[in-house]
C-alpha cells in the first residue's frame, strides 16, 4: 500500500490527515473515481480478495470492483492513514422481492473517530450515500437532494440497523422510508466474506452473476451500464428533476463505452449478460 498513490489515483490531493472532513473527501473522491463494478465475473476472470491483488487492480490497474473489493481496499487505506476501521457484514434488501440477501452478502466499514461512529460504503452503487453516515444519529441525515437515516431494532442479545432512505426525493422525517440494508456493529474479518463473494460470482441468485454492471458516481449525477444499456442519471438541482436517460448498446460498442465512461480496459472479452434473477430458496 502506497498511501500517495492511491490518493492520487483518487484524486485527492489534501493533507491526508486523521480528521472527519478528510474522512469525507476520501469517501467522495473514491466514489467519483473508483467504479463499483463486476467486469471480471463476466470476462473470464474470478475475483480474488488478498489486499496485494486488490492494490494492484482497483489502483495501479485503475479497475473497479464490487463491495469485497472496494469497501476492503478502502478500509485498508484508511488504516494506514491512522483511522480506527472495523468491518461489518450487511445484508441487503432485494426491492423486487422484499427479502433481505444471506447474512455478509455485502461488507461495510465503520470508522470510529474522536468518540463518533461513522458509517462508510464506497461499494454500493445508485441508492449509495455520497459521504460517511454518522451511525450515532437516528435522525435524518440530508446529502444534496437525497435523506438517509438509520434505525435500530434491539432484542436481548444484539441491535439490528437499518440503512434507509426516500429514494431520490426528501419528504423529511415523515416522508415514505424505504430500506436498504441492514447491519449490525459485530467486527468481522475479510475471511467471513469468502462464501458470499463465490456465491455472488457463481450463484443464479446473484445480481452480479446475472449482469455484467459498471456503475460511477459523477459530479452531475451517475453513470451506469447493465448488460447491453448505458444509463446517464442527473440529479436535481434547484428547481429541476431527477433526468435519466438511457441507449442501447452493441456488443461491439461496450468496450469503447467502457474505456471512454468509466477508465476501464479490459484484458480479456466481456460476456455482455442481464438475465433475470432466481429467487433465493431461503428467506431473510
Amino acid at each position: 500500500m502506497h498511501v500517495d498513490v492511491y490518493l492520487s489515483r483518487i484524486g485527492f490531493s489534501g493533507s491526508p490527515s486523521r480528521s472527519l472532513h478528510v474522512l469525507r473527501s476520501v469517501h467522495t473522491c473514491h466514489l467519483l473515481s473508483v467504479p463499483f463494478e463486476n467486469l471480471t465475473v463476466h470476462s473470464g476472470g474470478r475475483v480474488q480478495l488478498d489486499p496485494p491483488h486488490l492494490y494492484e487492480k482497483l489502483v495501479l490497474q485503475r479497475r473497479g470492483g464490487f463491495c469485497y473489493e472496494n469497501n476492503s481496499l478502502f478500509a485498508w487505506l484508511l488504516t494506514q492513514m491512522g483511522f480506527q476501521v472495523t468491518l461489518l457484514s450487511a445484508q441487503v434488501k432485494n426491492q423486487t422481492t422484499g427479502f433481505y440477501g444471506p447474512p455478509f452478502d455485502h461488507l461495510v466499514v465503520m470508522v470510529t473517530l474522536d468518540g463518533q461512529r461513522w458509517l462508510c460504503d464506497v461499494g454500493f452503487g445508485g441508492p449509495g450515500f455520497r459521504t460517511p453516515l454518522s451511525l450515532d444519529t437516528r435522525g435524518p441525515q440530508e446529502q444534496g437532494h437525497r435523506v438517509y437515516r438509520i434505525t435500530e431494532q434491539r432484542n436481548e442479545t444484539s441491535g439490528m440497523l437499518f440503512l434507509e432512505w426516500q429514494q431520490e426525493e426528501n419528504r423529511g422525517e415523515d416522508g415514505d422510508w424505504t430500506e436498504i440494508y441492514k447491519f449490525t456493529l459485530d467486527p468481522r474479518r475479510m475471511e467471513d466474506y469468502a462464501e458470499m463473494c463465490q456465491f455472488h460470482q457463481s450463484s443464479p441468485c446473484s445480481f452480479f452473476f446475472c449482469k455484467s454492471l459498471c456503475t460511477i458516481l459523477t459530479p452531475e449525477g451517475r453513470l451506469t451500464y447493465i448488460g447491453r444499456r448505458l444509463t446517464t442519471t442527473t440529479f436535481p438541482k434547484e428547481g429541476s428533476v431527477l433526468e435519466t436517460s438511457t441507449r442501447d448498446l452493441q456488443d461491439d460498442e461496450i468496450p469503447g463505452v467502457l474505456k471512454e465512461k468509466f477508465g476501464i480496459m479490459l484484458k480479456s472479452p466481456l460476456i455482455p449478460k442481464d438475465e433475470p434473477m432466481t429467487p433465493h430458496r431461503v428467506i431473510y
